[in-house]
């Protein structure tokens, strides 16, 4: 990529299976040193997207390209379930030797509390997450892609493990691109948002900027002009109405408030599966 301010780009992007489109004319640009939520409902395409960006699936058109090495931690968070965390370690830095941070997959080992002797068939869900998250960070990579982090890991470690990446991206400037279904964890976490909707993106952009451009009015949609409505509930000139603001809005301040990240990806989602007022 000759633009040194992206980290990943994609174009025109589809992959086509027997029952249709995983993904189609997907299109976006990430910037370097950006923490990206990759959002959107089961079957959205967001594992596909991953994989293609990681090199693990080829695309049948478009293209993706990444700027400098890539991470890859898969939903699944494939271990060697008979090795000890030593021995996963170890394994880590004799097949990754050149980008191998033994020092710093130590320090993220102490942190996590995880005991170098247990098994990783003995650890918890969430341990065995924090584990394959230490060995994607000790490579110390350009692009970190996540499937599903979180998942099986309580508030707490969620919270730690969201500390971590955040340290990451400040003192090396790693670009991190994140799957999630819990939306609320992220407010406040990433500072752009990619949303995929049966393969599609449906919203792409700096977090920050996306909540300015739309509003939550207390407002029915024949009140709202040449406003695109996104999702609105109740009636003609009543109701609760998420519009995408192309300008001033013609409607009293106190009934105009600003969505959350949440409520942004909700009502888009349900925006496209016909959900009305």
């Amino acid at each position: 990529m000759s633009d040194p301010g992206v980290a990943v780009r994609a174009e025109g992007l589809g992959l086509r299976r027997r029952r249709g489109w995983a993904l189609r004319d997907c299109s976006f640009e990430l910037p370097a040193g950006s923490v990206t939520a990759l959002v959107g409902a089961n079957g959205a395409g967001k594992s596909t997207l991953l994989k293609i960006a990681a090199g693990l699936l080829r695309p049948s058109e478009g293209a993706v390209a990444t700027r400098g090495s890539v991470g890859f931690v898969a939903q699944d968070k494939p271990l060697y379930r008979g090795f000890t965390v030593a021995e996963m370690l170890r394994f880590g830095r004799v097949t990754n030797a050149e980008d191998w941070d033994d020092t710093y997959a130590r320090q993220l080992v102490g942190e996590a509390a995880l005991p170098l002797s247990a098994k990783v068939n003995r650890l918890s869900g969430g341990e065995r997450a924090r584990l394959a998250l230490v060995l994607a960070l000790a490579r110390r990579p350009d692009v970190l892609l996540l499937d599903e982090p979180l998942s099986e890991m309580d508030p707490v470690a969620r919270e730690d493990v969201l500390r971590t990446l955040m340290v990451a991206v400040a003192e090396t400037g790693v670009t991190v691109v994140l799957s999630t279904h819990v939306v609320s964890d992220l407010d406040g976490v990433c500072d752009h948002l990619l949303l995929l909707d049966r393969g599609v993106v449906q919203l792409a952009g700096e977090v920050e900027e996306l909540l300015d451009n739309h509003r939550v009015v207390l407002a029915g949609r024949g009140d709202l002009g040449d406003h695109q409505v996104i999702l609105g509930r109740g009636g003609e000139h009543r109701g609760t109405t998420l519009v995408r603001v192309t300008g001033e809005l013609d409607v009293p301040e106190e009934l105009v408030s600003a969505p959350g990240l949440e409520e942004l990806v909700i009502a888009y989602l349900r925006a496209n599966r016909g959900v009305a007022a």
